[in-house]
């Protein structure tokens, strides 16, 4: 067997660290998936169910982690 040597990268200090910035159509976005499961929860919970998840998912899932209100 080898032997396996980590040598640790040094944090670069000069790096500068973005400001965040909110973007006002991130959140009117979560405001509309928000208002659809209210939408859809009130009109007939036990039949839109399966469409209250899907939002649900993307709104805890991929919308919080792919999207991003600081623009690259």
């Amino acid at each position: 067997m080898g032997r396996l040597l980590t040598i640790p990268a040094r944090p670069n200090l000069e790096r500068v660290k973005r400001e965040r910035k909110s973007d006002q159509r991130y959140i009117d976005g979560q405001k509309v998936l928000v208002e659809a499961m209210k939408y859809l929860a009130k009109a007939d919970p036990e039949q839109n169910r399966p469409a209250i998840e899907l939002l649900s998912e993307h709104f805890r899932t991929r919308f919080r982690m792919s999207d991003s209100p600081l623009e690259s």
